[in-house]
């Protein structure tokens, strides 16, 4: 069984940062792609960032600039550093982790998400 757990997430006034961690727990031999989604209401999920193992990065072109996703292997990790936040961030955002565990099974694994509001 696999866990992704999210922290950081808060209210911020416009221009204020935010720093989200998620962390993987469980039966975990590799993880590969881990990402961030956020999903604001009434509209679908969307992808934010993503990253590879190897630290390749991908960012929607509404957070470049803005936003930086990065990654602790040691530690299952992956952090969204969030800079300059606007109140069309504002959102429930889900951290995600494609995991191979010790039975050679891959798993497309969710967070429960986290709530960023930015307002002032």
């Amino acid at each position: 069984q696999v866990q992704l757990v999210e922290s950081g997430g808060g209210l911020v006034q416009p221009g204020g940062s935010l720093r989200l961690s998620c962390a993987a727990s469980g039966s975990i031999a590799i993880i590969n792609n881990m990402g961030w989604y956020r999903q604001a209401p009434g509209k679908q999920r969307d992808l934010v960032a993503s990253i590879t193992r190897g630290g390749y990065t991908n960012y929607a072109d509404s957070v470049k600039g803005r936003f930086t996703i990065s990654r602790d292997n040691a530690k299952n990790t992956v952090y969204l550093q969030m800079l300059n936040l606007k109140p069309e961030d504002t959102a429930v955002y889900y951290c995600t982790a494609s995991v191979m565990d010790y039975d050679h099974r891959n798993q497309n694994i969710w967070g429960q998400g986290t709530q960023v509001t930015v307002s002032s």
